[in-house]
Parts: C-alpha cells; sequence; structure tokens
C-alpha cells in the first residue's frame, strides 16, 4: 500500500534544507524500488521549498517511518510537522487507474 509523507520545515529552513540536499538523495536512492514520487513543496512564489511530499510504497508502515526517520532532513530537525497517511492511486499520468 503505498504512503504519503507530508513533511512541512520549521521557519526559517531553507538554509539547512540546502546543505543537506545532496545527502537527502542519497538517502532516497537508497528506496527508488519503493518510491512512487517525491519533490519538494514550494511556497506561493513557486521557488521557495517549504516541505517534502513523498509517495512510499510498502506493506509496512513502520517501514515507511524508519525510512522518514533515517532522512538527514528529519535527522537534523528540519521539519515541524511529519504526517504519514495510506494513500490510494486514483490517476496516475492523466489516466483513471482505480
Amino acid at each position: 500500500m503505498p504512503f504519503a509523507v507530508i513533511a512541512l520545515d520549521k521557519e526559517g529552513g531553507a538554509p539547512l534544507r540546502a546543505e543537506l540536499r545532496p545527502q537527502h538523495l542519497v538517502h532516497l536512492e537508497k528506496y527508488a524500488g519503493k518510491l512512487l514520487a517525491g519533490g519538494a513543496m514550494l511556497a506561493d512564489d513557486g521557488a521557495t521549498p517549504v516541505g517534502s511530499l513523498l509517495i512510499i510504497d510498502s506493506e509496512d508502515r513502520a517501514e515507511v517511518e524508519a525510512i522518514v526517520a533515517a532522512d538527514p532532513f528529519s535527522k537534523a530537525g528540519l521539519f515541524q510537522s511529519v504526517s504519514i497517511r495510506p494513500w490510494r492511486k486514483v490517476y496516475f499520468d492523466g489516466a483513471k487507474v482505480g
């Protein structure tokens, strides 16, 4: 079952996000087979990162929690909040799949 991970950055977290981004990407590469989508959520200006959105395919919520906890962004305390929710795919690339 896929899980949506929504992680919102703490105020003023942009410098820490920029510093840790290379390590964050290396971490996510370890889970490339489980990662259905991922990227930064942006402020209304369309450029400033304010959080992260990941869709991780796993049958085990604990595994998703462990992936998020081991992320350099999490370890450094970048996030003010993290929400993990089961996600049902209905549309993919503009086509209804479910």
